[in-house]
């Protein structure tokens, strides 16, 4: 085909050679001749008839990067040029999770009884239970099932800025602007052992280690505005090591599931530290302003541990599961989630309106610096399946990116002013915004079109959460509301 003309590449009869490549680039069966108006569902049939299988997976397929949806044709004619002739047209094949979440459409509760701003809003890895943390001191716990108040947890002094669960799903840490970290029992909203202290300033970020490296979630590490991190056994209830090297308030923590720490910081760096030993591997820099959010490629599947959301299914306390079963079981979700997507990548977004995506595992040079936003930007997080990454801004848009290239791919535009929060849902097809319009509004990340806009809240949305299974988003409003939503 020609290399300066997309179009040539379909040919008299309009018919193609198709070569159906996997995402890694092996050839998956012989070239076919195929005609060049058929689409997805279409190439979907020759797939399966082509790779039987048991249980065969949805796939998208790709052409030069551009995904096939109206037909191949189509999707060949907004493609760049190929970089060099070809035989055969490579379509690239990649697996989709084998459930679909349905966009939420409906409030079908409003959560009363915070007295101030709701900051943060969570639900548990297994999703049995929905925590929020509140400008009024508190943590509270809702009833799922019949999404009603559950437990009000006492004991902060001072508003709580940041809420992280266990993956186990058996406690949640709270910190505080008072710098104190507490835990809490979901089943009982007891305070779980003593209040963890020793930062000088206020808390910024928490997060547990992985469930596949250690199944007790006995470790938990912390950040401050103090500019030092914090990594604790819970168990003991005692400060483990104090990571000191930031010069500014450290803003954001990342657990890698290679057993790394990622912290981010108001001095501009990235640093990545070995939490057992405290030892400083490297530093990562490249932006010119505060450091604000960090995500990982494996973030959803470190999340979820043990349990598998596309069952749906929600895992008692009383699992007779042991811990080396859970540990196993979370290891082996792990690296399947690391086989698809390769080396675990992080991004890192900034007031510098930039982003830069990172192999921090095996090198400090980025892999690509991400421009475009017009306003810093608040919040990033990778799909569940680690394939895009998206980002919220002051800039009154989301942008998404491929997710192992940094490729920009679209714009995401509806809110009228700053988004705050972004959350995926489970098969990585949706996305949900929150901002200070007080709207909620879910995208369709394949046709990057406004799917549903949520509004509700009487003022700005600080917090947005996807429920693991895929059936309810929770938002959290500085109108002292939590809401749920439901298809």
């Amino acid at each position: 085909m020609s290399s300066a003309d997309p179009v040539a590449a379909v040919p008299d009869g309009r018919r193609l050679l198709v070569q159906f490549r996997d995402e890694k680039g092996a050839a998956l069966a012989a070239p076919l001749d195929l005609p060049a108006d058929i689409n997805a569902q279409r190439l979907q049939l020759v797939c399966d008839a082509l790779l039987p299988s048991d249980d065969p997976a949805p796939l998208a397929f790709y052409v030069h990067e551009v995904e096939i949806v109206e037909s191949l044709e189509r999707s060949l004619q907004q493609a760049q040029p190929a970089a060099e002739t070809e035989r055969a047209l490579d379509v690239v094949c990649q697996p989709q999770a084998t459930f679909r979440v349905r966009a939420v459409t409906r409030c079908t509760s409003s959560l009363q009884g915070h007295a101030e701003a709701v900051i943060s809003v969570a639900f548990s890895p297994n999703g049995r239970f929905l925590a929020s943390g509140s400008g009024d001191t508190t943590v509270r716990f809702w009833d799922i099932s019949t999404e009603t108040p559950h437990f009000t947890c006492t004991g902060h002094k001072h508003w709580v800025l940041s809420i992280a669960w266990a993956p186990d799903g058996k406690k949640l840490a709270s910190g505080c602007k008072n710098s104190q970290i507490l835990l809490w029992d979901p089943e009982t909203g007891r305070q779980v052992g003593r209040a963890l202290t020793g930062h000088t300033k206020w808390i910024t970020w928490l997060c547990w280690e992985p469930l596949h490296l250690n199944a007790e979630s006995r470790f938990l590490a912390s950040a401050s505005k103090d500019g030092t991190v914090r990594v604790w056994d819970t168990a003991r209830g005692a400060c483990e090591r104090v990571l000191a090297g930031h010069t500014h308030s450290v803003t954001c923590l990342r657990w890698s599931g290679e057993g790394l720490l990622y912290s981010a910081s108001q001095d501009r760096t990235v640093k990545v530290w070995r939490p057992h030993d405290g030892v400083l591997c490297r530093t990562l820099q490249g932006h010119g302003h505060w450091v604000n959010s960090l995500a990982l490629s494996t973030d959803y599947v470190m999340r979820t541990g043990a349990f598998e959301p596309k069952h749906a299914t929600i895992v008692p306390r009383s699992s007779t599961a042991s811990l080396d079963e859970l540990k196993e079981k979370a290891l082996k979700r792990y690296n399947q989630a690391k086989d698809v997507q390769g080396e675990e990548r992080l991004v890192s977004g900034s007031d510098d309106f930039t982003l830069f995506l990172w192999h921090p595992v095996l090198d400090k040079k980025p892999v690509a610096r991400m421009t475009g936003h017009q306003a810093l930007i608040n919040a990033v997080a990778f799909s569940p399946d680690g394939r895009i990454l998206a980002s919220a801004s002051f800039d009154k848009s989301v942008k998404l990116w491929d997710g192992r290239t940094g490729k920009f791919l679209a714009a995401l535009r509806g809110h009228v002013s700053a988004v705050y929060a972004v959350a995926w849902s489970a098969d990585s097809r949706l996305l949900v915004s929150g901002g200070s319009d007080s709207t909620v509004k879910v995208w369709d990340v394949q046709t990057r079109a406004l799917s549903v806009d949520l509004p509700g809240h009487a003022d700005e949305v600080f917090a947005v959460d996807w429920s693991p299974d895929g059936q309810r988003v929770v938002s959290g409003s500085k109108d002292k509301m939590l809401r749920i939503w439901r298809k």
